[in-house]
């Protein structure tokens, strides 16, 4: 809980009642107030990681706002109403600017609710928060991280100290845009790995299995094709492109997982193949790993290794039907080990292209819903779950079982921005990074490339 208030005295507004109406009022409806609880989720700032906070967890109208580690108690849970009122204390609170104050340095504090328009306010661009009378943001006083920094009105920036988040997901319509990618950056469900001498290798959806290369994670340069004479020993599920490569190094060798398909079809197959370089040409097929038919439940594409804290080896993969299962791996040939199988996501709205993240004592599901390969008009979508087990049940940050159709969306289509999916987490020397795809207004794959941060109860998001 945050300290008790440091005030001298509470801050008076100057209303035609009085002071004595004031007053009387704010006993009123301090007498009024529920119990310390927390009623609504948090407001994450994304500079910090700490909580919009009502100083001292204090409900009497006047109080300071301020940011303090995230604690869950009722003066950092915030609800912003469809009348622009940030609400806390189970409602009764509203976010307040001091005296009517419309300057930069405004106070905030926490006030009954009067539906005055200094009292309301909107989601912005980036995740701001905006003071709708002045329209000034919400801001972290001099873009300090400590307990108890006081929190502001001031000119709109774009900066850290202004960005926050509902439940540590970005708000509505606030999601951040891709970060700089330049240079050949056509790209449809990408994978990456990181090769020893620190440049980058990406490979997607396509003839052959495109490459591409980069040094900084910024700059990409096209760098051939894995198999650029074909790959015939695939002809049983393709002849077309080859689908939604999986990327890794272990082991000092890369290897490569990737699906055969057509548009529709379960007469589908995930292949295996390695290589000591990672260049064009140089991939050495190691045959069929798992495939499917005409009449199977589930669909062979989408494929993504992952290995435990134990050391297991595990292929996720599948697409719509039945959903994602689990597979176990031989690590001595990359090929499949048994024939059990566990389903560990499904969704009727569709589901597919799962890639497996551990982190701090979780595994995290990524997961695209709805809908691809329709350009613009793409209704793709990242959503996460969680499990402390690689083989589940994982859950979504409501609790909702993503065998039930949970997972909590991350990012979604925003702006110019369409049916970003198909995602693939990278563990870089600046944190977790989000490697996917997303279609221009002209409808063409572009790659995107965003940090993930984590809020304070481990769950992701796109910054």
């Amino acid at each position: 809980m945050s300290p008790a208030s440091t005030h001298t005295g509470r801050p008076r507004r100057f209303a035609a009642l009085g002071a004595i109406t004031a007053l009387v009022a704010a006993a009123t409806l301090a007498a009024l107030a529920p119990p310390a609880r927390a009623a609504a989720p948090p407001l994450v700032s994304a500079q910090s990681g700490r909580c919009l906070d009502v100083n001292g967890n204090d409900s009497t109208p006047g109080a300071g706002v301020q940011i303090w580690d995230c604690n869950g108690v009722a003066g950092q849970g915030w609800t912003l109403t469809s009348a622009g009122e940030m609400r806390t204390f189970d409602g009764t609170r509203c976010l307040d600017a001091l005296n009517w104050g419309t300057t930069a340095g405004t106070a905030l504090i926490s006030w009954s609710c009067t539906g005055g328009a200094n009292q309301r306010f909107a989601w912005g661009s980036n995740g701001s928060l905006v003071h709708q009378q002045s329209r000034l943001c919400v801001d972290v006083d001099g873009s300090r991280t400590a307990n108890g920094t006081p929190v502001h009105l001031w000119t709109c920036n774009g900066r850290e100290n202004q960005r926050w988040s509902a439940t540590g997901s970005p708000a509505p319509g606030a999601y951040p845009g891709p970060g700089n990618v330049t240079g050949a950056t056509w790209a449809h469900d990408p994978t990456v790995v990181k090769r020893p001498d620190g440049s980058y290798l990406v490979a997607t959806t396509g003839r052959g299995i495109p490459l591409k290369t980069s040094s900084d994670r910024t700059a990409w340069t096209d760098a051939g094709a894995a198999f650029p004479n074909g790959t015939p020993w695939t002809s049983a599920h393709t002849t077309g492109d080859l689908w939604a490569p999986d990327l890794s190094y272990r082991n000092g060798q890369y290897y490569l997982y990737y699906s055969a398909s057509t548009f529709g079809s379960t007469t589908s197959g995930i292949y295996l193949a390695t290589s000591t370089s990672g260049n064009a040409g140089t991939w050495t097929n190691r045959g069929l790993v798992v495939s499917t038919t005409a009449s199977s439940s589930y669909n062979a594409i989408d494929p993504d290794l992952v290995v435990d804290q134990q050391g297991r080896w595990f292929l996720s993969f599948g697409s719509f039907w039945s959903g994602l299962k689990l597979i176990a791996i031989d690590p001595a040939t990359g090929l499949r080990s048994g024939t059990a199988i566990t389903s560990i996501a499904s969704r009727s709205g569709g589901i597919e292209a799962p890639d497996i993240h551990y982190r701090d004592g979780y595994y995290y599901l990524f997961v695209s819903f709805d809908a691809c390969c329709r350009g613009a008009q793409s209704t793709y979508r990242i959503a996460v779950g969680r499990s402390s087990s690689v083989t589940g049940p994982y859950v979504d940050r409501n609790g909702t079982a993503m065998t039930s159709g949970g997972g909590t969306q991350i990012l979604a289509g925003h702006g110019s921005i369409h049916g970003p999916g198909h995602s693939a987490t990278l563990t870089d020397s600046d944190g977790t990074v989000l490697f996917y795809h997303y279609y221009t207004d002209a409808g063409d794959a572009r790659l995107g490339i965003n940090r993930l941060a984590w809020d304070s109860s481990g769950w992701p998001y796109v910054s």
